[in-house]
């Protein structure tokens, strides 16, 4: 307790500082919508998203001091703006599933909308409750760091001295946009593959004697992607080249070797069907693909199941002190302990335990629409209250230890995926209404975890600060509400604008969730787990062949195995450019230490980067977001080229590499600046 005494916040307990304003509240709803849909477009195309809290601090900083607001207006406006990103993860990983899943034939109906909006809010209200019960405890806990709460709450303070780095991020977001721009203009290819056939050859196949094999390799190039290279540069060459190595296996192993074994077959069914021709270029394409869709991520997310387990069993320790912790937090919040002073004045116990009630009933009547059974939802309902409960405190320890940014929420939500869809099946619940409910709990988990976890963090920054807790809570459940009445927009224009653009292509793909562009990685492994658990659709061979071989990732010591699964999960294109993303960081690096940089200049550089490289994802997601509409309505749009050429694209590539490398390096300031707080996304 004398601990607590010592500690000073930036802004006094005693100070009486406007914080809750209408305009903080509307910059931090307008961030939290924005940030939201941009994680949203990230998420399903990259299986990843990237922390809000940095962008929503220059942001929300930005705009009230041309306002000449306060501190803890940027505070609350940041805390509001970050909440929509863990809504959009929330989402992402959970929503796209009862469509891959055949639970919503048409995933643009009034019905999917309300009842996307209601998992979305209940599970950010049951977050927040449960976070007002663990703050006090963990925030003032000095063996939990939060680093990524004291970077943003340094970057606030800096902003106070002058600088904000707010410039960074809008010129950033400038570039990504005019490239994503130029490139759906058809300025410039995309992307570039070619077909490299092997030389035709005998197999010795004991069943049918011999037969002429034929395969070969797909190449393809990064995709001209500023989001995805943005990605690469923020993770670093280090995670960047795990991920890729996932793309290596399944594009230059699997494939090929697949294709090569089933080449007769195909063969002979092309020539049945085409007497007298021989399979083109294009259909070998065509074939790698499906060999890519059907085999080769069955396989993978077989790896994601065992790599999520492992991250978890990593973990067991911190698991274990989240649990006991949130468990003796609960006892001091029922007996009322709280100070009365106004940087320590959280939601009621009375209105916490209401709003958990309200979340409990909310939760009842979601499950029981899905499984249209009283005493299944009411098993739900229990579990995906325990579940969410202790996953909220395990999140929020998990922030405080590593930031929100390396938060597992996937390997948390699996958990409760896979105890809902067992308890499905013991209560007989085996058809599409079993899977529908076991996604129903995985998704208010999900969200009720993501929401949790980017709560506290940022209650740690307002503790830093000197925030008032119930205020920042407050304006969360707002950001929440907001944020869930339009998260479900950016997912069907992405969805229906993939669909409209699949029908366009040539050749023709079937687009939406699940498609090679929107690959959602997270979402078809929970859609194909509680298929099959429940459903017994499990494509158990290939999976297991992708369990065993995570073992043999995690036996070789590879430091993230949930990466390279996720890489062979996604289009060569995807990993390719964030391999490049995480090359370009390399030589940022490499730079700084040949030029015998200080701390504070390596300080300076790395935020700097990290400023460019989110503007630039930020500014793509955006955009990308607007031609998805015109895809959505179906707006014909004209072409600047009708064949780009991919040497443009090379100028391209170029360019984002000369400016995310200048820009840093150029912004390295001098050796005798002081050096500013770490950001790390």
């Amino acid at each position: 307790m004398s601990e607590q005494k010592r500690f000073v916040p930036f802004v006094s307990s005693e100070t009486n500082m406007a914080e809750f304003t209408i305009r903080a509240l509307i910059i931090g709803l307008i961030m939290s919508v924005v940030l939201g849909a941009a994680n949203a477009y990230l998420g399903l195309k990259a299986g990843m998203t990237i922390a809000a809290t940095y962008p929503a601090a220059v942001i929300g900083m930005a705009l009230l001091k041309l306002m000449k607001g306060t501190i803890l207006e940027e505070n609350f406006a940041r805390t509001v703006g970050s909440i929509g990103e863990s809504i959009a993860a929330g989402a992402i990983f959970t929503l796209p599933a009862f469509y891959i899943a055949g639970i919503w034939v048409q995933f643009d109906t009034m019905s999917n909308y309300l009842i996307s909006t209601a998992i979305m809010f209940v599970g950010g209200v049951l977050g927040i409750m449960f976070v007002a019960l663990l703050r006090r405890v963990m925030v003032e806990d000095a063996e939990l760091p939060f680093p990524e709460s004291v970077a943003a709450s340094e970057i606030h303070k800096a902003g106070r001295a002058g600088g904000t780095g707010a410039k960074f991020l809008f010129t950033a977001m400038g570039v990504g946009a005019i490239i994503q721009s130029l490139g759906q203009l058809k300025f410039f290819a995309t992307t570039w593959e070619k077909f490299v056939g092997f030389s035709k050859s005998v197999i010795n196949l004991k069943s049918a004697g011999t037969a002429t094999a034929q395969g070969g390799v797909l190449l393809s190039s990064p995709g001209v992607s500023p989001a995805y290279i943005g990605v690469g540069y923020i993770i670093g060459p280090k995670l960047a080249s795990l991920n890729f190595s996932g793309g290596l296996l399944a594009w230059g192993l699997f494939v090929p070797i697949i294709l090569y074994f089933l080449s007769p077959e195909l063969i002979q069914q092309y020539q049945s069907a085409n007497p007298g021709m021989n399979p083109s270029d294009h259909d070998w394409i065509i074939w790698s693909q499906m060999i890519w869709r059907y085999v080769v991520r069955p396989i993978a997310i077989g790896g994601m199941l065992v790599s999520a387990g492992y991250t978890l069993f990593r973990m067991r320790k911190s698991l274990a002190v989240g649990i006991q912790r949130s468990i003796s937090d609960v006892k001091k919040a029922a007996t009322g302990e709280h100070k009365t002073e106004r940087v320590d004045q959280d939601l009621s116990f009375k209105w916490v335990m209401i709003g958990i009630a309200f979340s409990a009933v909310m939760t009842f009547l979601i499950y029981n629409y899905f499984a249209q059974d009283i005493f299944a939802a009411l098993v739900a309902t229990l579990v995906m209250i325990i579940a969410g409960f202790f996953f909220a405190a395990v999140s929020g320890y998990l922030v405080g230890i590593i930031g929100s940014s390396n938060n597992p929420i996937s390997g948390l939500t699996l958990s409760t995926l896979i105890v809902a869809a067992l308890l499905m099946v013991a209560l007989g619940m085996t058809g599409k209404q079993g899977v529908a409910a076991v996604l129903g709990v995985a998704a208010v988990v999900c969200v009720s975890a993501a929401v949790a976890g980017e709560m506290l963090q940022d209650l740690k920054v307002g503790h830093i600060l000197g925030g008032t807790p119930w205020k920042m809570q407050v304006g969360d459940i707002l950001g929440v509400a907001v944020a869930s009445a339009v998260m479900f927009i950016p997912l069907l224009i992405l969805h229906q604008g993939d669909v409209n653009a699949g029908k366009m292509a040539t050749p023709p793909y079937e687009g939406g969730f699940g498609s090679a562009k929107l690959a959602a990685p997270q979402a078809g492994l929970m859609a194909l787990l509680s298929q099959g658990i429940v459903k017994g659709e499990m494509a158990w061979p290939l999976i297991i062949v992708g369990m065993v071989m995570g073992f043999g990732f995690i036996l070789m010591q590879v430091r993230s195995p949930m990466l390279v699964s996720v890489g062979m999960y996604l289009p060569l294109e995807t990993t390719f450019a964030i391999f490049i993303g995480g090359i370009i960081k390399g030589i940022v690096e490499r730079i700084s230490s040949k030029r015998k940089f200080n701390d504070a200049q390596k300080s300076r550089v790395e935020n700097t980067g990290v400023l460019v490289a989110a503007g630039l994802i930020a500014g793509e997601a955006l955009i990308g977001l607007v031609f998805a509409a015109f895809a959505f309505f179906e707006i014909q749009l004209f072409s600047i080229f009708q064949y780009p050429s991919f040497y443009i694209s090379l100028l391209v590539f170029a360019f984002i590499a000369w400016y995310l490398i200048q820009i840093p390096v150029k912004n390295a300031g001098k050796a005798d600046e002081p050096a500013p707080p770490p950001v790390s996304m």
